[in-house]
């Protein structure tokens, strides 16, 4: 039995010319680039190399890019960072009710601190409006934090306008850019961002490593005391050869960003076919078209199956699938995503799937796949 993997959202396998640079570094580099001797300056050249590879992905400054432990790290600084720089002028948060646990949690957690956080609501495709986020204003207002592209569904927010609106009021706004890094165009200075926040290992890096963008003279807090690094505002000694990784893997999404985007929009235009082929009762999770979603992520909800057993029979089957954000593996609490778009009463909660695509995936494997559910959903109809 073939294993087909469809939960790139989760994670990726590391690139091989990302391998092939972290073994070099390996061997080459392992001195700490604090250290002012020959092996220290060889890890710090590769250092800055990567810090700058980092900002000219996304048209920011060299000295704008914080490297962490990964997104959630650095959802965090952003958050927590900015809330308490600036409780000196308001404690209100705005954000919305489908964001990642890694900017959810944080706020909830600054609640508890006297903070008050404005979560919005989105339509039934995801979205949030942009009027919502004007009226949501308010003169105590420190940050505004929505994510580029949402983890389970694959929308993209109005990130622009909801930049410029928020610019011409002078409110930091953060983006959680993890699902949005990969496939995706960005541009700071256009988007009007003053903090993203990107993750390695969704672009076929190592684990482990991310940053977040700072834009130049935002007022953040550090999170972690030690030594220097990181401008002190991420300390402790830097993961060189998981940068390093980073490194390649973004130089190598440069170019091929265009080839994968067509690539995975084939996947998804295949699998959509041969369930339709098939006659398979399902329905698509959000809108599809380009200008609001990512061709990566495909999610569907299938009627009268129960999500756990799904998924289940499809891992059996040799077809790795998840529900949702891989942070939430084994609760059995219902998508929080879903429910902010359906309703807490809709069946979708229970009985949705999300697909998501990778460079190793053929239009081939979306066939098997359309198979292997049809064969499953044909099997539980019968035992019920």
């Amino acid at each position: 039995m073939k294993r087909i993997y469809l939960d790139h959202a989760a994670t990726t396998p590391i690139h091989p010319d990302v391998k092939e640079a972290m073994h070099q570094v390996m061997d080459e580099s392992f001195g700490n680039p604090s250290s002012i001797h020959h092996f220290g300056r060889e890890s710090r050249k590769r250092l800055d190399e990567a810090r700058m590879t980092m900002a000219n992905s996304i048209n920011g400054h060299y000295e704008s890019i914080i490297f962490t432990s990964g997104g959630t790290e650095a959802n965090n600084l952003a958050i927590f960072g900015t809330a308490y720089a600036n409780q000196d002028q308001g404690n209100h948060i705005i954000t919305t009710q489908i964001e990642h646990h890694a900017v959810l949690h944080p706020c909830e957690q600054l609640e508890k601190e006297g903070f008050d956080v404005t979560y919005l609501p989105v339509d039934e495709n995801g979205l949030v409006d942009i009027m919502d986020v004007k009226h949501a204003l308010r003169k105590d207002t420190i940050l505004v934090t929505i994510m580029f592209v949402n983890n389970e569904i694959g929308m993209k927010q109005p990130i622009q306008m909801i930049g410029n609106l928020l610019r011409s009021k002078g409110i930091p706004f953060h983006t959680d850019a993890v699902q949005a890094y990969g496939v995706e165009e960005i541009d700071v200075e256009e988007l009007k961002i003053d903090l993203l926040t990107a993750s390695s290992h969704k672009i076929y890096g190592p684990k482990g490593i991310g940053f977040l963008y700072k834009r130049d003279g935002l007022n953040l807090i550090q999170r972690q005391y030690g030594g220097e690094q990181e401008r002190t505002f991420r300390s402790g000694t830097e993961n060189t050869l998981a940068i390093q990784g980073f490194k390649k893997a973004v130089e190598v999404l440069q170019q091929e960003r265009d080839e994968r985007i067509q690539h995975y929009e084939r996947l998804s235009e295949q699998l959509i076919q041969a369930l339709n082929n098939r006659q398979i009762d399902y329905a698509i999770n959000g809108d599809l078209s380009k200008e609001c979603h990512v061709p990566n992520i495909l999610n569907l909800s299938f009627e009268g199956m129960d999500v756990e057993i799904f998924l289940t029979n499809l891992d059996l089957s040799g077809v790795a699938v998840s529900s949702g954000s891989a942070c939430t593996a084994g609760s059995i609490d219902p998508s929080h995503v879903l429910k902010a778009m359906y309703g807490e009463d809709s069946p979708r909660l229970r009985n949705s799937v999300r697909f998501s695509f990778g460079m190793d995936n053929t239009e081939e494997e979306m066939e098997q796949v359309a198979d292997r559910i049809e064969n499953i959903m044909n099997r539980l109809a019968m035992n019920n």
